[in-house]
């Protein structure tokens, strides 16, 4: 089927006019609805790519329907002289590129383009209406759409229905009922569109309504509708497009197959459009099919390339650094593209020897500011934002797209890494950083030449990606990346810039306890083993173990014995140095992991607060993970877990709240399953684990409740026999045994899981709450490899769904911080905000609604709360 694609011309004109009225040329003539035609051209080829393509045009003077009605569109103010001034140019470049536009004197554009309609509908043609007027919806039909500019969307019969509430057949006289002011249709006067809608839900047309007025059960309807019958059946005269002009053939019309903007480059010239001039020439494209590369040192140039930039404009954006921590990184460049064919790169600070001209940092200010009103596009924008931040006090741009979290998106078990997603995509290998940056040196080091070919690389790839990735991810990932992840990225940075305080004093106390308890446990497992030995040392470990001391090994490596935690916590009956074996490590780690690095982090901050790294895509299940330091890792269990949190305090003045979603994935298990005994438990605010006990045992103590509890938390983790025994102590019978009574309990819920574990097989993936997919390869599966993917497709349904609840929440919140309320720490499904003393009660009220309120589930979701002046306080 062939596509034809018909613009309402001067209502799109109009509209580029006020989205951009504010430009203007080197001259100072304005300039944005000729600056917005030519983009929009030059976006023909990706958004509007069809067999035919009519400009519609209004006449001049007064149309057929001026002598209907004399009053028609005479309230119509005169259009701003800017505009006017414009439009002439405009029309000059459809003229000049040879673009089909058609005009009827006495009839508007509407008549026009209903025409062209009714001498094609009944071929085997699909036509798309560009426009913003409510009039031609009348013309939806199976082969006729309306494609919306201001909101880039499509709107079939079903979408006319949702915007109006009534049918394209009906548009008429649902115009004739409410009028249109804009038009000075006059209407009925004293129904609006809810009442227009309720008449037309009754009757078929104003005829209809008319013939049967008696039926109008509304008293003040039937009367407004009695006394303005005339306004009501000339309004739809007015509203009726004319649709029997003579429509030129199909053949002039055909959509240009070479670039159109070739033939007005006088007049993109005149209006100083450079970047869509430069985007004209001749790219030299190289052998293996990428780009161009381009050194940009000089002001002027820069400025040509990004004056006319726009929130319309797609630009790659990429930054160049002296390091990969953000907070500390200093600017050295930076990159950008607006195609495939040409990157730009503009140094700023190489400090290598006979280094030569660049850029100012004050000129590259402005310059990236101008990139910013863009739609910016980049690969891990989190860690560009927050250099931009960090060096020239720029905050993100309006609009922004990571091709990082698209390609995530898209599949979540592999890297999104730009080397590996390029060779993966395109089998492209890109230039490695470490291959032109030498140990010890910085990007700052690298001849500029060479760091053009590396830099604006990145800038062309990203672009490359997005071109790609937009095409691969469905309509709900895609609308899911602009709605919650692309906006999550802003939440991570203020919680990076953020940090969280600790208590340097606490926390040298600690470490100091904590070397006398290891060193007097060092002493113990030396006199218990009989000898002195490097007890950090596994291999050294394992010999002492089973070898000198004569335990029995469970597990052998290639390198030794095993001593994992698994293996020593066997054995622990056997020996009394496996006790203090495993007390020696549990403080060992803490040390080594936690306390001493983490003071270490205090020291180098003037107020000791300490930075996380938030990863967005480093999970398959969607879950935020943390690093350097990973503060989701601090101890929560454990006999010094609490006076391990306790170093992390609120600021003074200040204290920390918790809000903390209680059973999410059980709740999250009713709502998917809906088993009407787990959906009642949580409807009625019941001790989920205390029924579940009630329901296997027949009765609830301290004992069976925590047997409940497992094999409630574990049947979500895809648990069976075998690990719940090993993690009761309890026989496999009696296990199985346990889990026959929990599904016998919770009927639907066996079927449920195995629904699970059918439904990923057969897809190859697995969705959580928002429709996230994570996949897995169960074609080439071992028996092995099976059974962990199911346990995985299970545990991802449950915990990626989770992850996207918090994140919604998370995303919510961002409005409401500010210097007085922020967001610190999330932890799985809890949030650690730090909020001054006497905004704790009235925020912790809004914050936990605002959380239990976020997704409407088929059971409560709710959500614990707690504040005080130190972490481990918090309950």
């Amino acid at each position: 089927m062939k596509t034809l694609t018909i613009i309402d011309t001067f209502g799109f004109f109009f509209r580029l006019y006020y989205a951009m009225s504010s430009l203007r040329n080197k001259e100072g003539k304005p300039s944005g609805m000729v600056y917005g035609f030519a983009n929009f051209i030059a976006n023909l080829e990706s958004e509007f790519k069809s067999d035919y393509i009519i400009f519609a045009l209004d006449s001049k003077g007064k149309t057929f329907r001026s002598e209907i009605d004399p009053n028609y569109k005479i309230n119509r103010q005169t259009p701003p002289e800017a505009l006017l001034e414009q439009l002439p140019v405009c029309i000059e470049m459809i003229e000049k590129m040879e673009l089909c536009s058609i005009a009827y004197e006495g009839y508007e554009a509407d008549d026009v383009i209903g025409s062209v309609v009714e001498a094609y509908k009944n071929d085997d043609m699909l036509i798309n209406i560009v426009t913003h007027d409510k009039d031609l919806y009348q013309l939806i039909s199976d082969k006729v759409r309306i494609y919306s500019p201001a909101k880039k969307e499509i709107y079939d019969e079903a979408g006319c229905i949702e915007k109006y509430g009534v049918k394209p057949s009906q548009i008429r006289d649902f115009l004739a009922i409410v009028g249109d002011s804009s038009d000075n249709i006059p209407g009925v006067k004293g129904i609006g569109e809810k009442g227009a809608k309720k008449l037309l839900d009754q009757f078929k047309d104003i005829e209809d309504i008319y013939e049967n007025l008696d039926k109008v059960a509304n008293v003040r309807s039937r009367n407004l509708l009695i006394e303005s019958k005339e306004n009501a059946f000339l309004s739809k005269k007015l509203a009726t497009i004319y649709k029997k002009l003579e429509i030129p053939n199909l053949e002039l019309a055909k959509f240009p197959t070479q670039n159109p903007l070739l033939k007005i480059k006088d007049i993109l010239a005149k209006y100083s459009l450079n970047r869509i001039l430069s985007s004209l020439e001749a790219p030299k494209i190289k052998k293996d099919g990428s780009f161009e590369d381009i050194l940009i040192d000089s002001e002027e140039e820069l400025e040509r390339l990004l004056v006319d930039i726009n929130e319309d404009t797609l630009v790659s954006f990429d930054t160049e650094t002296t390091g990969v921590d953000s907070k500390i990184a200093k600017i050295v460049g930076f990159s950008f593209c607006f195609n495939e064919e040409k990157s730009y790169y503009v140094p700023l600070t190489h400090s290598y020897l006979g280094v030569p001209k660049q850029i100012s940092l004050e000129f590259a200010k402005w310059a990236i500011a101008q990139i910013y009103k863009g739609h910016v596009i980049g690969h891990n924008l989190k860690y560009d934002f927050a250099i931009v931040k960090n060096n020239f006090d720029l905050n993100p741009p309006k609009n922004y797209i990571d091709t990082m979290i698209m390609a995530w998106l898209n599949d979540p078990g592999t890297s999104v890494g730009m080397d590996n997603l390029a060779k993966r995509l395109y089998d492209y290998n890109t230039v490695k950083f470490e291959k032109i940056v030498k140990k010890g040196e910085t990007f700052a080091d690298i001849d500029v030449k060479e760091a053009t070919k590396y830099a604006s690389e990145d800038a062309w790839i990203t672009f490359k990606f997005y071109q790609t990735l937009k095409s691969l991810l469905d309509d709900n990932l895609l609308n899911l990346a602009k709605s919650l992840e692309f906006p999550f990225i802003e939440v991570l940075l203020f919680m990076e810039e953020t940090g969280i305080s600790i208590d340097r004093d606490l926390l040298r106390d600690m470490i100091a306890k904590l070397d006398v308890k290891l060193k007097a446990l060092t002493n113990e497992i030396y006199e218990l083993s009989g000898e002195r030995f490097n007890i950090n040392s596994t291999k050294q470990l394992g010999v002492v173990l089973f070898e000198n001391l004569g335990l029995k090994a469970k597990k052998k490596t290639k390198t030794g014995y095993s001593t994992d935690e698994s293996v020593l916590s066997a054995l622990v009956d056997e020996h009394p140095v496996i006790e203090k074996l495993l007390s020696y490590r549990e403080l060992y780690k803490l040390q080594s992991t936690y306390t001493q690095p983490l003071l270490n982090l205090a020291l180098k901050d003037e107020n000791s607060r300490i930075y996380t790294s938030f990863l967005q895509t480093g999970t398959s299940t969607g879950r935020l993970s943390s690093k350097n330091p990973n503060l989701q890792n601090i101890p929560a269990h454990g006999s010094l877990a609490k006076q391990m949190r306790q170093c992390f305090v609120s600021k003074k003045g200040y204290s920390f709240i918790s809000l903390d979603y209680s059973q999410i994935e059980l709740r999250l298990l009713a709502h998917f399953s809906e088993d009407k005994a787990l959906v009642e438990a949580f409807k009625n605010a019941e001790d989920i684990h205390a029924r579940t006990a009630i329901s296997i045992f027949g009765q609830s103590d301290s004992e069976k409740r925590a047997i409940a509890k497992s094999i409630n938390f574990g049947l979500i983790y895809g648990m069976g026999a075998n690990k719940l025994s090993n993690e009761l102590g309890i026989s496999r019978n009696d296990a199985r045994d346990y889990i026959q009574r929990y599904f016998k309990a919770f009927s639907t819920i066996k079927d449920f899981l195995e629904n699970i574990k059918t439904t990923s097989k057969e897809l190859g993936y697995i969705t959580t709450l928002l429709g996230r997919k994570r996949y897995f390869d169960f074609s080439s599966a071992t028996p092995m490899q099976l059974a962990m993917y199911e346990r995985e497709a299970v545990n991802t349904r449950f915990q990626g769904s989770a992850a996207d609840i918090i994140k919604l929440a998370m995303v919510k919140f961002q409005p409401l911080l500010n210097d007085e309320i922020k967001m610190l720490l999330q932890i799985h499904d809890e949030l650690i905000f730090e909020v001054k003393d006497e905004l704790v009660d009235e925020f912790s009220k809004k914050a936990q609604n605002l959380m239990q309120n976020i997704y409407a589930l088929k059971v409560p979701l709710v959500c614990s709360l707690d504040a005080a002046k130190n972490w481990g306080d918090l309950k």
